[in-house]
């Protein structure tokens, strides 16, 4: 154990939570002075008072006795490692974003056919236009989820505004049909 690390471990601690010497000797029931000789690396805290330490500053004790922050004493190979799987995900965050696009135009394009084909009527045969609407409302439901996982992908919709983004869909569905079903009647 390197006492003068632990000290400027405790004074860095004490330092980053806006603590004053004094403070921390009537938090712990100790002199002033006795703050200071730790911080310094002249004396030790009690085993007792470095427990109590390690959860007042919220640090594992090995960091303490250590006189390091995990954080701060991560290995080389290890920070490159983790960079590169950062990388990757993201690269990959990347590949699924444009497969999802695609996804979306394509059947944005599909929609707009068979909701021609619906609104003006240009099939005959009444299977074929139940068909067309099935598949519409089909289709909208699947480029709803489409759209709302590449917004949570991208991070701009959570996963608990799902919800939100599901109803906001059926409103809007539900006016389509209204619409429709005003052009069959009137048109």
């Amino acid at each position: 154990m390197d006492q003068i690390k632990i000290g400027a471990l405790l004074k860095e601690l004490r330092k980053d939570n806006n603590l004053t010497q004094e403070q921390i000797a009537d938090r712990f029931g100790v002199s002033q002075r006795s703050v200071s000789r730790w911080e310094n690396g002249n004396t030790m805290p009690d085993i007792s008072i470095l427990i109590e330490l390690a959860d007042f500053y919220n640090v594992d004790l090995r960091e303490i006795l250590k006189g390091e922050r995990k954080a701060e004493n991560m290995d080389a190979d290890l920070k490159e490692t983790l960079e590169m799987v950062a990388d990757y995900t993201n690269k990959e965050k990347k590949k699924i974003a444009k497969s999802l696009i695609i996804k979306i135009g394509v059947t944005a394009l599909a929609f707009v056919l068979l909701g021609i084909i619906v609104l003006f009527r240009l099939e005959s045969n009444w299977w074929w236009h139940q068909t067309a609407e099935l598949c519409l409302i089909l289709g909208i439901t699947y480029q709803v989820f489409n759209v709302i996982e590449l917004l949570q992908l991208t991070g701009k919709v959570g996963k608990k505004d799902q919800g939100k983004c599901i109803a906001i869909t059926i409103i809007v569905f539900i006016a389509l049909n209204i619409l429709v079903i005003a052009l069959e009647h009137f048109g």
